[in-house]
C-alpha cells in the first residue's frame, strides 16, 4: 500500500538549459503496478521553461499542486555528517541555500573540509549509489535540489520531506530515491543511456521487465514510444523514481545518521 493516493518521480538536473533535462512522471500505484498517467518535461509546466531559474520556478510550484502525491527526487537531499556544522538538517538546509550561491562554491567547501576525498554518506554506503554528493558529477544537481527545491518547499510550509518531517495532510511528500539502486537490487543494471538500437531495446526491455514484476502497469504506444526513444535514459528515470516512491513504507528516521543526512529510498 502506497503512502499516498499518487505518485511522481522526478529526474532532476542542475544544468543551466535543465528544463530540458528534468523529466517528471506522475501515476497511481495499483495492483499490477504503477499507471503512470502523464510524463512530461519541466520546460512543458505552465510556470516552467528551458533555463535553470524558469526551470526551479516552475518545479518547485508543480511539486507544491502535488498536495496527494509521494514525490522522489534523485538528487541527495544532504551531504555527509561530519561535513553538516548545523544541529539540525532544517538548519542545515536554511543555512545552504543562504551560503552557497554558486555549486563551485559548495563543491569546494566540502573538499576543502576533507582534503579532497570523497565522503559518502550512511545511506548512500547502504544504497551503494555511484557517487558521493559533491562528486564531479552529482556537485550540480545536489546543490541545485537543495537550495532551488527543498529550500523554499520546505521553509514556505509547502512540502514535507521524510524521514526529517512527518507527513502532513494537504501537503506533498517528497523523498530522496536512487534509480540505479533499485535497478541494483532488482538485478536490471545493465547501460542503458545512450544512441543506438541496442540501448534503446535495454530501455524497452526494462520498461517490460518492470511490467513483468509488478512494479509498472504496461506502457504502449506513444508513451513507450518516448521513454525508449529518449537517449539520455531520464525519461525512463522519472519512471524508476515513481516506481521507488510508491515503494516507501518506513519513514521514520532510524539513527541520528538518518536525521542529518536523510535517506535514500529505493
Amino acid at each position: 500500500m502506497s503512502l499516498r493516493p499518487r505518485v511522481a518521480g522526478v529526474d532532476f538536473s542542475g544544468a543551466r538549459n535543465a528544463g530540458k533535462h528534468i523529466w517528471i512522471a506522475e501515476g497511481t500505484p495499483a495492483p499490477e503496478g504503477i499507471r503512470i498517467d502523464t510524463l512530461h518535461r519541466a520546460d512543458a509546466l505552465p510556470s516552467g521553461g528551458p533555463a535553470f531559474d524558469d526551470a526551479m520556478t516552475g518545479l518547485s510550484r508543480h511539486i507544491a499542486g502535488l498536495t496527494e502525491s509521494l514525490i522522489g527526487f534523485d538528487f541527495p537531499f544532504s551531504i555527509p555528517a561530519p561535513l553538516i556544522e548545523q544541529s539540525t538538517w532544517s538548519a542545515f538546509v536554511k543555512e545552504f541555500a543562504q551560503k552557497y550561491q554558486a555549486p563551485e562554491e559548495f563543491r569546494d567547501h566540502c573538499r576543502s573540509k576533507t582534503g579532497g576525498r570523497e565522503l559518502k554518506r550512511l545511506t548512500d554506503v547502504e544504497a551503494k549509489v555511484p557517487w558521493c554528493a559533491y562528486n564531479l558529477r552529482l556537485y550540480r544537481q545536489t546543490w541545485a535540489g537543495i537550495r532551488h527545491v527543498l529550500a523554499p518547499l520546505v521553509f514556505s510550509g509547502r512540502a514535507r520531506v521524510i524521514p526529517i518531517q512527518r507527513p502532513k495532510d494537504g501537503l506533498p511528500v517528497i523523498a530522496e530515491i536512487c534509480p540505479a539502486s533499485f535497478l541494483k537490487r532488482d538485478g536490471l543494471y545493465f547501460p542503458y543511456k545512450g544512441r543506438g538500437p541496442k540501448l534503446e531495446y535495454a530501455r524497452s526491455k526494462i520498461l517490460t521487465e518492470l511490467a513483468r514484476r509488478k512494479h509498472l502497469s504496461p506502457i504502449r504506444g506513444r508513451l513507450r514510444k518516448t521513454i525508449v526513444e529518449d537517449i539520455g535514459g531520464d525519461a525512463l528515470d522519472a519512471v524508476l523514481s515513481a516506481i521507488c516512491a510508491a515503494g516507501v513504507e518506513d519513514i521514520k528516521p532510524r539513527s541520528r545518521a538518518d536525521r542529518l543526512e536523510c535517506r535514500v529510498y529505493f
